[in-house]
């Protein structure tokens, strides 16, 4: 059992109400923004090597408030490890808004039609949160997706992103900044459980957050412009958490050895 769910859920039953009412008026208020285009691609180098990059998970990997995937996550992680591993990246995308990991495991995972990749990028997690789903069914859920990953890609690394800073969310109110961020840190907790029981799977665990990444990149650039709508990414939050993905990636050892 885990006390943190346990006693954050007894803690939020008296707010759940004023959530329902809250969450109705963000969703009225807050544009929708359709998903970007394009869901393949390559980043062309100067190099006889190919690396087959495939990303999966919910609405940020899908480039929801983005136009195209060469404005989003996916195309700018290829142009992070492209210039990085001096080769040429080919990428395709299987993502949806919405979407959950058991809703990408039972809906995504079949659609996938590639023979082999050499690389897995995944990016989940807040829908789960805004589900309320426990750390008990994420975790089955979680290891019910990685095993039928695996068992497409057997010898691909996996690696899950770091959860999304719902805390940080401008669109959203106190209450649920507070109720569903730390719901979002409790299934990241859980989530570094997980992978260390399964072989070449990995998670980023550093919690992103404006003032991190402004620090970090040195960038000149005020936290609003972080998001496009209050809640999903902007074009320039995008390449820096592509940028601070692919440095996870190229400077891992590990992971650098299998690709």
């Amino acid at each position: 059992m885990n006390l943190k769910y346990t006693l954050g859920s007894f803690l939020s039953i008296p707010l759940l109400p004023i959530m329902y009412f809250q969450g109705k008026k963000i969703k009225k208020t807050v544009p929708r923004l359709q998903e970007a285009e394009g869901s393949d691609g390559s980043t062309i180098v100067s190099s006889k090597k190919t690396l087959r990059l495939l990303t999966i998970g919910e609405s940020t990997i899908a480039g929801v408030g983005v136009k195209t995937h060469k404005e989003g996550f996916t195309g700018f992680l290829a142009n992070e490890l492209a210039a990085s591993l001096q080769t040429n990246v080919h990428w395709k995308v299987y993502a949806k808004s919405g979407y959950t990991a058991k809703k990408v495991n039972d809906h995504i995972v079949d659609l996938i039609t590639e023979e082999a990749i050499d690389l897995i990028v995944i990016g989940l997690g807040g829908n789960d949160a805004f589900e309320l789903n426990s750390p008990k069914k994420w975790n089955r859920d979680v290891r019910e997706l990685i095993k039928s990953i695996k068992g497409k890609f057997k010898d691909a690394p996996i690696v899950f992103t770091n959860m999304p800073p719902i805390k940080e969310f401008p669109a959203f109110t106190t209450i649920i900044k507070f109720t569903i961020g730390n719901l979002v840190d409790i299934l990241g907790e859980e989530l570094k459980k997980i992978v260390k029981d399964f072989d070449q799977v990995y998670y980023y665990a550093l919690k992103p957050s404006s003032a991190d990444y402004i620090k970090r990149f040195n960038l000149k650039i005020n936290p609003s412009e972080f998001f496009v709508d209050g809640v999903h990414p902007s074009k320039r939050t995008y390449h820096i958490w592509a940028k601070d993905i692919s440095n996870f990636i190229t400077r891992s050892e590990e992971i650098k050895n299998h690709l």
